[in-house]
C-alpha cells in the first residue's frame, strides 16, 4: 500500500488493509469496511474514472478520417453527376466516379500511422521497451514533465546492506544466526551478504522472533538481541538501519539502502538535457527520499505521498500547461499511472502497475526511456510526414481523376505507388 520496500510498524488501533502482508506476529482486527468500501475497491475506482479521461484521446488517424473520409465520398457523388450532366453517358460518369474512389483511397493514410508505430514498436522492443497501448507513442513524444516513483522504479525495491566491515568475525557470524529464520526484508538481505562473505553461522540458544521488534537469542547466559533502536536501547540513525547489541556491549548498527535501479542517474541527465522538468514522487519518509533525490540528481520531490495526493499532483502539472509522463511500479502507482497523459512500469511492477500503464520496460535497466522519447518524436515527425505525402498525391492525383484523365486501372497503380513511398518512409524509423 505504501509502495515502499520496509514494512511499516503497526500498533493498537492501527489500520491496515486487506492485502497487506502481515510480517510477525498474530493479529486481532475488526473490519471496518468491505467490499466496494475498501481501500483497494476505492483505488480500483479512481484507475477506472483515470481510464475514462485517457479515452478522451484521438489519435491523428482518427482526426484524419472524420475530414477524409465524407470528402471522398462527396466527390465521387459529385463528378459522377457533372459527367452524366455533361456526356449524358451513364457509362463514363461511373467510369470517373469509380477512378476518384480509387485513386482516392485512403491506404496511404490508413498506413500513416500504422505503419510508423509497427516500425518504432519493433526498434523499441529490442532496446527492451514494450509498448502496450495503440496510442501510447503519439502521446509519449508531447512529453515535457517525466514523474518517477522511487520505490521499485528509481531503486530495485529491496534493501542492500551498505558495510559488514565494522563487524568483527564473531559478530558477523552470530548475526547470521539471528537473521537464519526470518522473513523480515532487512533481515533477508543481511542473510544474503552474510551468505556472499562465507560468514557461516554461529550456535545461539532460544532463537525467537518478535513481532514488530527484532530477533532475539541466547548465548553463555547473555542476551542477544538484532532489531529496533528503540527495543534494543540504541540511538536511532537518520537512515534505514537495524542494531546488534550483545549482553553489554555497545549496539552496533547495520545500515541499509535501497540499491539504485541501473542507470537511474543517467536517465535523469538524460532526461534533464531534454529540457525534461523531472519529479519524484514518493511514499518514503522525507530524509530518505531527500538522500536519494541528491544521490540521483533530482531536485524536485515529494515525500510520504499517497496513492490519491500522486494522482491529485499529476493534475495539478496538467493544469500548469505540462504534459506528464509518469513511470511507477506499486499499487500505489496505479492511478497516477491511469491519470497520467503517457505511463511505463518496470517488469518487475506489480500486476496491477502494468496494466495500468501504456509501456512496458523488459528489463533492470531505465536507459531505454530517453531514447523512447526521441524514438516518439521521430515516429510523430513521420506520421505528419506520410500525411503531406499522402495529401500531395491527393492534390495531384484527384483532379485528373476528376478530368478524366485516369482510368480505373491508372488510379490503382497510382494509390499503390503512394502506399508504398508511406511504407517505405515509415522504415527509416527501424534505423
Amino acid at each position: 500500500m505504501t509502495g515502499e520496500s520496509l514494512p511499516a510498524a503497526i500498533g493498537i488501533g492501527g489500520l491496515v488493509s486487506a492485502g497487506e502482508i502481515n510480517l510477525t506476529g498474530p493479529l486481532e482486527l475488526r473490519v471496518t469496511a468491505s467490499g466496494r468500501d475498501s481501500a483497494l475497491a476505492r483505488i480500483a475506482d479512481l484507475v477506472a474514472m483515470a481510464e475514462v479521461g485517457r479515452s478522451n484521446y484521438t489519435s491523428l488517424a482518427d482526426h484524419a478520417a472524420k475530414l477524409y473520409a465524407p470528402f471522398v465520398h462527396i466527390l465521387s457523388v459529385l463528378a459522377a453527376i457533372g459527367w452524366w450532366i455533361y456526356t449524358q453517358d451513364i457509362r463514363v460518369s461511373l467510369n470517373i466516379a469509380a477512378a476518384v474512389l480509387i485513386i482516392t483511397c485512403p491506404c496511404a493514410l490508413g498506413l500513416a500511422v500504422p505503419a510508423v508505430t509497427t516500425a518504432a514498436s519493433g526498434r523499441l522492443f529490442r532496446k527492451g521497451l514494450l509498448i502496450k497501448h495503440a496510442t501510447a507513442l503519439e502521446r509519449l513524444a508531447g512529453v515535457d514533465c517525466v514523474v518517477f516513483d522511487k520505490t521499485g522504479t528509481l531503486t530495485m525495491g529491496a534493501p542492500e546492506v551498505t558495510s559488514l566491515d565494522h563487524l568483527s568475525q564473531r559478530q558477523q557470524e552470530i548475526t547470521a544466526a539471528l537473521v537464519a529464520g526470518s522473513d523480515h526484508p532487512l533481515s533477508r538481505a543481511l542473510a544474503s551478504a552474510l551468505a556472499q562473505s562465507g560468514v557461516r553461522p554461529f550456535s545461539l540458544e532460544a532463537v525467537q522472533e518478535v513481532p514488530g521488534a527484532g530477533v532475539e537469542a541466547r548465548l553463555e547466559g547473555q542476551t542477544i538481541r538484532l532489531g529496533r533502536a528503540e527495543w534494543i536501547g540504541a540511538v536511532a540513525l537518520d537512515e534505514t538501519a537495524t542494531y546488534l547489541a550483545i549482553g553489554t556491549e555497545p549496539a552496533i548498527a547495520i545500515t541499509f539502502r535501497d540499491q539504485i535501479r541501473d542507470g537511474a542517474a543517467a536517465t535523469i541527465a538524460a532526461l534533464r538535457a531534454k529540457s525534461m522538468r523531472i519529479v519524484m514522487l514518493s511514499g518514503d519518509q522525507k530524509g530518505a527520499v531527500s538522500r536519494f533525490a541528491a544521490m540521483v540528481g533530482i531536485d524536485e520531490y515529494q515525500a510520504g505521498v499517497s496513492p490519491q495526493d500522486k494522482a491529485a499532483y499529476l493534475q495539478t502539472l496538467a493544469a500548469e500547461g505540462h504534459t506528464v509522463l509518469m513511470v511507477g511500479d506499486g499499487l500505489n502507482d496505479t492511478v497516477a499511472l491511469a491519470s497520467a497523459h503517457v505511463s511505463i512500469s518496470p517488469a518487475s511492477a506489480l500486476d496491477a502497475a502494468r496494466a495500468a500503464s501504456d509501456m512496458v520496460l523488459l528489463g533492470r535497466d531505465l536507459s531505454p526511456l530517453p531514447e523512447a522519447i526521441d524514438v516518439a518524436k521521430s515516429a510523430r515527425a513521420r506520421i505528419k510526414e506520410n500525411f503531406t505525402l499522402a495529401t500531395a498525391y491527393n492534390v495531384i492525383a484527384v483532379p485528373l481523376a476528376v478530368a478524366g484523365l485516369a482510368t480505373p486501372l491508372i488510379a490503382a497503380l497510382a494509390m499503390s505507388l503512394s502506399s508504398i513511398t508511406v511504407s517505405l518512409n515509415a522504415l527509416r524509423l527501424r534505423g
